[in-house]
C-alpha cells in the first residue's frame, strides 16, 4: 500500500512539473504585442494573445488561443480571429520587439554615425527620427503605424535622441559652436 501511495504522488509530480513546464514554455512563446495582417482590411492590426489564459489551458493540453487585445476593437471585436493562424505559424516573427529589432540591425544613427548593436530595450531604447527632425521613441508610435513609420522615419541612437529633444524644448539654452 506504501508503494502504491509513493507511485500516486510521484506520478502526480510528475504531471505537474510537465504541466506547469508547457505552461510557462506557452505563456513565454505568446506574450507581448504582435503586428498582423488583417484578415478582413490587409492592413497592419496590432494584437495581443491572451497568454496568461492560454498558458493555463496549454498545462492541460489545450492549446487554443484567443486574443486579449486588437488594434481594431471594439469597433470589430466580434470579428473570428482569423489573423491567430499568423501567430501560430510564426509567433516570433510577428512580435514588435522583433519587427524593430531586424529594422535596427546593420543601420547606423543618423546623427553621430555609430552602428547599433544589440539594444537593451529596458535600458536606452534607441528612437527614430521623422522628415521634421523631431526623435521619437519606437514604442510611442502606435504599433499598427510602426511598419509605415519605419519606412518614412530614420533610426537615432538613444543619446542622440536625447540630445535633439533637450535641443528642441530648450533651444534657449543650447549654445552651437563652430567645429575647430
Amino acid at each position: 500500500m506504501k508503494y502504491i501511495l509513493i507511485t500516486l504522488v510521484i506520478a502526480a509530480a510528475v504531471f505537474v512539473i510537465v504541466g506547469l513546464r508547457r505552461a510557462l514554455r506557452t505563456y513565454l512563446n505568446f506574450r507581448g504585442k504582435r503586428l498582423v495582417s488583417c484578415p478582413e482590411t490587409h492592413k497592419p492590426a496590432a494584437v495581443r494573445v491572451g497568454a496568461g489564459k492560454v498558458a493555463l489551458k496549454a498545462a492541460v493540453g489545450d492549446k487554443q488561443l484567443r486574443l486579449s487585445e486588437c488594434s481594431r476593437w471594439p469597433e470589430r471585436e466580434a470579428c473570428g480571429q482569423e489573423c491567430l493562424a499568423q501567430i501560430q505559424e510564426a509567433p516570433r516573427a510577428c512580435l514588435v520587439w522583433t519587427i524593430i529589432n531586424r529594422w535596427y540591425q546593420g543601420q547606423n544613427c543618423v546623427y553621430c554615425h555609430k552602428p547599433f548593436g544589440e539594444i537593451h530595450w529596458h535600458d536606452h531604447p534607441p528612437a527614430l527620427v521623422d522628415y521634421e527632425r523631431k526623435t521619437v521613441e519606437w514604442n510611442e508610435i502606435p504599433a499598427e503605424k510602426l511598419q509605415e513609420a519605419l519606412g518614412t522615419h530614420r533610426p537615432v541612437c538613444w543619446n542622440c535622441h536625447i540630445a535633439e529633444t533637450f535641443r528642441r524644448e530648450h533651444s534657449e539654452l543650447v549654445v552651437d559652436r563652430p567645429a575647430h
